[in-house]
């Protein structure tokens, strides 16, 4: 199944037309006929809020904590099987490569430390091959490194890092190959919530790469999310209108990180966003772990892709 596109100058009726489609695929109705649940009847306003509270019920194995603390429920093997099945169905398993030749921006999403070292290599990677015409920019947060993520940073060889954005800043080094950045600014760092950080790399023959941490939009209640960073660095980087934008995260990711981006830098920007998956064969300058994805780790991936596009739907449905 398609995601909603991204291409700039997409309508909202199109986007809107795109969230449907996925929503209402065959591969879902199918999970959600085998986990017990009724399709929600009325609008699709009703539909999304209807699967964001069936989700919620028997996919949510989270419950607030973070992705590697989720619970990991046991299932039959053809219960397994249709969950992998509808997964690749609507995108969350095999890495595309890029569909242009050309962009805008490249954008690179942070995540657990493993995720940050395999990103900035394939940035690095997709830089070398597709002309980038502005900055590479890695986002992140300050949010501390748990014990098992300091335990594969340091069986990679790679100290010094307490943070997410750490590591972001470690694997952009490594993979393009620089040392120290040319500009660095940052605010207030009294508070992890509202502190913010950029760098500024210039690798040879190669566009400049950003890192850049944003502070919280709530700081009194979390810290920093995608959305924060997203709209931290289109204010920085003055994106425009038409721009197109490529984006990197995981495979697993890229529904619900996808529809964020169509909400936070597509509809107020106007600029087009196309989101890709690391392939998990690309090389990478230091040996992480790949992590092994679960049906239940793909089953809450769907709830967040679901969750996205409601609120994607909301976006585009309130003036």
């Amino acid at each position: 199944m398609e995601l909603p596109a991204g291409t700039a100058g997409t309508s909202h009726a199109e986007l809107l037309a795109g969230v449907r489609s996925w929503v209402e695929s065959p591969p879902l109705r199918a999970l959600v006929a085998r986990f017990g649940g009724d399709w929600p009847a009325g609008d699709l306003a009703a539909v999304l809020a209807g699967l964001d509270v069936f989700s919620a019920r028997r996919w949510d194995f989270r419950q607030g904590r973070e992705r590697p603390d989720a619970r990991e429920p046991a299932f039959d093997p053809q219960t397994a099987g249709l969950v992998l099945a509808a997964a690749t169905a609507l995108g969350l398993v095999r890495a595309t490569p890029p569909a242009r030749s050309g962009y805008a921006h490249l954008l690179v999403l942070g995540g657990l430390a493993h995720a940050c070292l395999r990103r900035t290599a394939y940035a690095a990677l997709l830089a070398a091959t597709a002309r980038v015409d502005g900055e590479v920019a890695v986002l992140g947060s300050f949010r501390p490194l748990s014990p098992a993520e300091s335990a594969v940073l340091a069986g990679a060889g790679v100290p010094g890092c307490a943070t997410e954005v750490d590591v972001l800043d470690a694997g952009v080094r490594l993979a393009f190959g620089v040392d120290e950045p040319a500009q660095e600014s940052g605010g207030p760092a009294d508070h992890p919530h509202r502190a913010w950080s950029s760098r500024t790399y210039r690798p040879a023959g190669l566009p400049p790469v950003r890192v850049l941490a944003a502070p919280s939009s709530e700081p009194e209640r979390r810290r920093a999310h995608t959305a924060d960073t997203q709209r931290f660095w289109a204010e920085h980087v003055r994106l425009r209108a038409g721009d197109p934008v490529l984006m990197v995260t995981a495979p697993i990711y890229v529904p619900f990180q996808h529809c964020d981006a169509l909400r936070t830098l597509a509809v107020p920007y106007r600029c087009g966003i196309e989101t890709v998956g690391v392939d998990p064969a690309a090389d990478v300058p230091v040996p992480v772990p790949e992590p092994t994805l679960t049906p239940g780790r793909y089953l809450q991936e769907v709830r967040s892709a679901l969750r996205s596009m409601r609120a994607l739907h909301a976006a585009l449905t309130t003036d």
